[in-house]
């Protein structure tokens, strides 16, 4: 498995807050290889995270399909008004 060059590695959006917060803290963790004590805290916010973004997907998807609805709704009571006119 190739290794990457340090000038290829990406650096994360969390790195950066980190590295505002705590330029040591972020030294540390990502330079000495320390890992945090409270790793079992950080992997619970992890999956709370997560799944709010997936709520906040599933929010955005029913938005379309509401707005999708309302649309077919408007075509369908244009077409019964044209209906009722040309009668």
């Amino acid at each position: 498995m190739p290794t990457r060059d340090r000038e290829d590695r990406v650096i994360r959006a969390s790195e950066v807050g980190l590295y505002i917060y705590c330029a040591r803290a972020w030294w540390l963790g990502q330079i000495e290889g320390y890992r945090p004590v409270n790793e079992a805290a950080l992997k619970v916010g992890e999956a709370a995270h997560q799944a709010h973004g997936r709520a906040v997907v599933g929010y955005h998807r029913l938005r379309q399909a509401a707005y999708a609805l309302l649309g077919l709704a408007l075509l369908v009571g244009l077409a019964l008004l044209v209906v009722a006119v040309l009668e």
